[in-house]
């Protein structure tokens, strides 16, 4: 089931996506086959380290690069995750800004790239990632 995002609810580029909510996810911008997003540091994204859990990074990485590989018609595809590989440069303690673009757009498979910067535009991590297109039942 799809959810598409009423006019109450947080629009995740046209979708409602409560997991992203959890995590305070905020959208910025989807075209131009780039996508940026926002996570506030928050108590409940973090480690016993004090650092950004790397799960919630992984997780804002996976939907801001399909973002970007559907940014150029946002609500009449979706992605599915084939590969994603990530490196973690630094540890992630203020908010975060997340950017992606979409390197290669096939019939069936897109191929996007990204990465988290914090506050003082120190690079966090790096990720890779191929996509699956859904086409939306008409």
């Amino acid at each position: 089931m799809i959810m598409l995002a009423t006019a109450e609810q947080v629009s995740y580029f046209g979708f409602h996506i409560p997991y992203l909510e959890h995590l305070g996810v905020e959208p910025i911008s989807c075209e131009n086959d780039q996508a940026v997003v926002r996570m506030p540091l928050q108590p409940h994204l973090i480690n016993s380290h004090g650092h950004v859990h790397g799960g919630a990074l992984m997780s804002v990485l996976d939907f801001t690069l399909s973002a970007a590989g559907r940014a150029h018609d946002p609500l009449s595809v979706g992605m599915a995750t084939i590969d994603m590989s990530t490196s973690f440069l630094s540890p992630g303690s203020t908010d975060l800004t997340i950017t992606a673009t979409c390197l290669r757009r096939g019939s069936t498979i897109c191929f996007c790239e990204g990465e988290i910067r914090d506050t003082q535009n120190q690079l966090v991590a790096k990720a890779t990632a191929s996509f699956k297109i859904v086409r939306a039942k008409k």
